[in-house]
């Protein structure tokens, strides 16, 4: 798939191979047009940041020099990680007071639709009345 006009890509999880990195970064820079790829990465991440960082540095852009002497990823553990990814816990991007109002909207709703209901379960108890013949 092609989406014209990307031109930043925020990888929130670290990609496990430098082959999925690209495939990821390269929804920027198409047709000629230049773009921007942020990753963020944690402590657990860094057997897999020496192959994203040599892809990084052979396409000419800098990286740190901490990155480049991080030790090499044995194949088994590659495949390791290819397999079976890091857990994490989930990440939320909404800023917590939108997270708070849609709480309350929520909360209101369910309210007024239990509201509803029995206006509508009284309405038709009483008309569900028989009356004996006489």
């Amino acid at each position: 798939i092609d989406f014209k006009g990307v031109n930043m890509v925020i990888n929130y999880d670290l990609p496990t191979s430098a082959v999925e990195y690209i495939h990821r970064i390269g929804r920027t820079g198409r047709a000629g047009h230049t773009g921007k790829a942020v990753t963020f990465f944690t402590e657990d991440d860094k057997p897999l940041l020496r192959s994203i960082a040599n892809v990084i540095q052979r396409a000419g852009c800098p990286v740190p020099d901490y990155i480049k002497h991080l030790p090499k990823l044995q194949s088994k553990q590659k495949k390791k990680f290819i397999k079976k990814p890091l857990e994490r816990e989930s990440i939320c991007t909404t800023p917590e007071c939108f997270l708070k109002k849609a709480k309350r909207k929520t909360k209101t709703t369910k309210e007024n639709t239990k509201e509803k209901k029995k206006v509508k379960e009284h309405k038709n108890g009483s008309k569900l009345q028989t009356v004996p013949k006489s």
